[in-house]
């Protein structure tokens, strides 16, 4: 990695102040905790600071609150999770700025750890306002980002941080992340095949255009194939299609050209029927009476990849050296609907490949589907990995320091 590591800092005695990305689901009615992948995934980081004799304080946003102090987001039940791996003492801010932070930050000792409230209960963490990162800059001595799955965007505690910083290094997380990333676009180890899922050709445009130069085939699955096969003049009956992106996927599979360009061949199909409102009054969609089907009829949409397309996909993985993964083959959070996607990932594990799955739904399916351990990398950051798969510079990486 070309970004200065937090191994390269001299930390003993130091307040290092560390963006970790603690925004982790919650129970809606107690607040627990109800996943606390991100925190472990923090812990190298952390635990490798305080050995050292670091005084850690750490930061991160929780949810939406709209730029304002807000109950259900605090980061307190986040704090008590985080006290079951870590020895000693935690500290909790109840500001990330101002009298209350400062004052918590004053008792810390080498070896100490202190969580600032919520960064997000003020709206100017992101706006990205220079006089805020300040007051965030006055609580350390060196800045350590951690966070990847907000690298992608440019925040007061990711981006606007480091200007008040002589040395702003990667955590291991971090560097984990770009590591394996860059490793598949730089060098990847052929064959090298990605997996493309999820609902709109939109979102994966700039992913497929960056990957057929580098890839030896692209296999697209999920609600973004029914615009490509539309594009090809395929009956996709009632199934979800970007009719303003049909010109964009004609001209992706002809920039394909020489690469395999794999479409499924076959589907599992419902019926589509408006349900009773959802809490914010929007009727909902309800998928009924399931079916395998090689063309999809008016009246049914296509909600997972069928039994061909599972056998070709499957096959085509064999002998695979380095697989991408990103989104999902079918509506998979219905169990009903979740057959391709769990093949995926199983086929995935088994190809024996240098393996990397996207954050988001791809990184839940992978541990649904009880395979997470067989996975090369699974990233914290679905939407900062896509953006690094497209070959956009990420604010959160690019304000490192260069070693």
């Amino acid at each position: 990695m070309k970004k200065l590591s937090v191994r390269d800092l001299d930390v003993k005695g130091k307040r290092v102040l560390v963006r970790v990305d603690f925004n982790v689901p919650q129970d809606k009615k107690t607040g627990e905790v109800k996943d606390d992948t991100r925190i472990v995934a923090a812990l190298p980081t952390i635990n490798y600071l305080t050995e050292r004799g670091a005084r850690v304080i750490l930061m991160s946003h929780l949810g939406r609150p709209e730029g304002k102090p807000n109950p259900q987001y605090s980061l307190l039940p986040v704090v008590e999770r985080l006290k079951q791996y870590v020895k000693g003492e935690v500290l909790f801010a109840l500001d990330c700025v101002g009298e209350e932070a400062r004052k918590v930050v004053a008792k810390l000792e080498d070896g100490g750890i202190a969580v600032l409230e919520n960064l997000r209960f003020h709206a100017q963490e992101e706006n990205n306002d220079p006089e805020f990162a300040k007051q965030l800059a006055e609580l350390g001595d060196l800045y350590v980002n951690d966070a990847f799955g907000t690298a992608h965007r440019a925040h007061a505690s990711t981006e606007g941080v480091t200007k008040y910083f002589r040395q702003n290094a990667a955590g291991f997380l971090m560097e984990k992340e770009i590591d394996y990333l860059s490793s598949v676009l730089e060098k990847p180890e052929r064959p090298f095949l990605a997996i493309l899922g999820g609902a709109k050709v939109s979102d994966k445009i700039g992913v497929i255009e960056n990957l057929i130069p580098r890839c030896d085939a692209i296999l697209i699955g999920g609600a973004m194939a029914y615009t490509f096969l539309k594009a090809q003049g395929r009956k996709v009956g009632s199934s979800l299609v970007e009719e303003d992106k049909m010109d964009l996927a004609r001209d992706l599979m002809q920039k394909a050209g020489g690469i395999k360009f794999l479409l499924p061949k076959d589907h599992l199909a419902a019926e589509k029927k408006e349900g009773p409102p959802d809490a914010k009054g929007k009727p909902t969609v309800i998928f009924e009476n399931p079916r395998v089907v090689d063309e999809i009829p008016q009246g049914l949409a296509g909600v997972d990849i069928g039994p061909k397309t599972i056998e070709e996909y499957t096959m085509a993985l064999k002998g695979a050296k380095t697989v991408v993964w990103n989104g999902p083959m079918g509506i998979f959070e219905h169990k009903d609907f979740a057959q391709g996607t769990f093949a995926m990932a199983k086929a995935v594990a088994e190809s024996g490949a240098l393996s990397i799955v996207g954050g988001g739904d791809s990184a839940s399916a992978v541990h649904r589907s009880g395979v997470a351990d067989r996975i090369s990398h699974i990233s914290t950051g679905g939407g900062a990995s896509l953006e690094f798969l497209e070959g956009k510079v990420l604010p959160g990486v690019a304000a490192l320091t260069d070693k």
